[in-house]
């Protein structure tokens, strides 16, 4: 599904350019200067291109948080988000301005001073919400790419985590790959959550507590790697 971008009209060099560069990384996107034709319905299709997107992406700036149909598309995004339990809008903040008070709680993407730092997050921000299991983190110098799997081995809950990284001046990748097996208490807990349809929650619990982990030990003493 494509990424939706909502924005002022008046900034529409900068969304034209954030569709350009997202494209060019591979993202699918929606924008209404490309999708909109002569005689269609603005409202039939812009509503229909929210509820089929994999998220919003906001452009905060003066005039967007003055315009009436992106404050429309807004509130459109946050129910969603609300009836379906996920991050959906993704803000994007390309000046200082008054922040809406339902997004004042969201780390945004900030592109006031460096449009390729703001660039790099947003796509951070929509592998996350377009797969819940598969993401990628890019720098200058190095990518990384995850993937995260998890079910049940031998009735009790698992989830292995499968880590790349590949820098750019290198010519090899560094593979590591981390499972979880959960103990009887841990995956009654889990069954709990999977019942209440909040079993993600869990699962990003064991994800921090590795994070955690990780800071204090030494890589070699919590995940078997290897290189390839």
């Amino acid at each position: 599904m494509p990424v939706f971008i909502s924005y002022s009209h008046q900034d529409s060099d900068f969304a034209t350019e954030l569709a350009a560069q997202l494209i060019k990384h591979k993202a699918k996107v929606w924008i209404d200067q490309w999708e909109l034709h002569v005689g269609d319905s603005l409202i039939d299709r812009i509503h229909e291109a929210i509820q089929g997107a994999s998220a919003l992406i906001v452009i905060l700036s003066k005039a967007s948080i003055n315009s009436e149909w992106f404050k429309k598309e807004l509130s459109s995004g946050l129910l969603r988000e609300l009836e379906e339990k996920r991050v959906v809008v993704l803000p994007a903040l390309i000046e200082d301005c008054e922040i809406p008070l339902f997004l004042r709680g969201k780390m945004y993407a900030d592109f006031r001073t460096d449009f390729d730092k703001g660039l790099r997050d947003t796509l951070e921000a929509i592998s996350r919400v377009t797969s819940e299991g598969l993401g990628r983190y890019e720098e200058p110098e190095w990518t990384i790419d995850w993937s995260i799997d998890h079910g049940y081995l031998d009735n009790m809950f698992s989830m292995r985590i499968t880590v790349v990284e590949q820098a750019q001046d290198q010519p090899y990748c560094v593979l590591t790959e981390i499972t979880i097996t959960a103990n009887e208490q841990a995956t009654a807990r889990y069954r709990r959550f999977e019942e209440e349809g909040i079993d993600w929650i869990e699962r990003t619990a064991m994800v921090h507590e590795l994070a955690i982990l990780s800071k204090k030990n030494r890589p070699s003493s919590i995940t078997r790697g290897r290189v390839s």
